[in-house]
């Protein structure tokens, strides 16, 4: 996308509306989810945000750290109740470190995609393993790319339709890159906000060969955090690595 840059992306403006916009009714089943497989171990979310997931699993008793690339949306974290308690490293999720081991590494909600290179992609598996201990699991979760079976490369969706407003998905899927600019464009009484993001999308068997790389492998994979079977109706994946060896 021309003149993308994911620091401006998330923030002071999107960081002080993201909970609204992006709030998604499923807290408490990804939080039970994480929370069974860290156990008593410690956790680490990349990509922690506003703390969304965060913040509600270390209520639920998990010590949880994060990294974050925009300063931003750890402040708005660091409003809300319990925000205080999380230890956030700022930086690039798919190189920066922390300096500790961790049973459960966690990256949701197709956070994966805003880095949009194969190669940091990989990075990112491997910085995951880097943090994990003997036993530690990494999860993520991810939506099934739709955009490449779209027949044409440039589509519009209408996202939400209001009385007083109305939400429109721009975007523009480039196959080579396997990368989809996407702008949120929401029309209203109020004026136009534009929300711009490029995702690098990819199928969970390309994650799976990312994660070879990374010297993890797969142990099983959901349809959800309720645990639904993974089928080709899914549309999105919960997948979970360990060690290879």
């Amino acid at each position: 996308m021309e003149g993308f840059d994911p620091r401006r992306s998330f923030g002071y403006d999107v960081s002080k509306r993201y909970d609204g916009v992006d709030g998604r009714g499923d807290e408490a089943e990804t939080v039970a989810f994480l929370a069974r497989l860290a156990g008593q171990a410690d956790a680490l979310e990349f990509a922690v945000g506003t703390g969304r997931v965060a913040l509600p699993l270390s209520a639920a008793g998990v010590r949880v750290d994060g990294i974050e690339l925009s300063p931003d949306m750890v402040d708005r974290m660091r409003e809300k109740p319990g925000g205080e308690v999380i230890t956030v490293t700022v930086g690039d999720m798919s190189r920066i470190t922390t300096g500790r081991r961790y049973g459960l590494v966690y990256l949701v909600y197709n956070t994966i995609g805003n880095l949009i290179t194969q190669e940091d992609q990989v990075r990112c598996f491997e910085n995951a393993a880097r943090h994990l201990d003997r036993e530690g699991v990494f999860v993520l979760e991810c939506a099934v790319p739709v955009a490449p079976a779209r027949p044409v490369h440039q589509f519009v969706d209408a996202e939400r339709i209001a009385m007083d407003s109305v939400t429109l998905e721009v975007c523009q899927y480039d196959p080579v890159t396997q990368v989809l600019d996407k702008n949120h464009v929401r029309i209203g009484a109020d004026g136009i906000i534009l929300s711009p993001i490029s995702l690098r999308q990819a199928y969970p068997a390309e994650f799976d060969l990312m994660a070879r790389i990374a010297g993890l492998r797969l142990r099983d994979r959901w349809g959800g955090w309720n645990c639904e079977p993974y089928t080709a109706s899914s549309w999105r994946h919960v997948s979970v690595y360990e060690r290879a060896n």
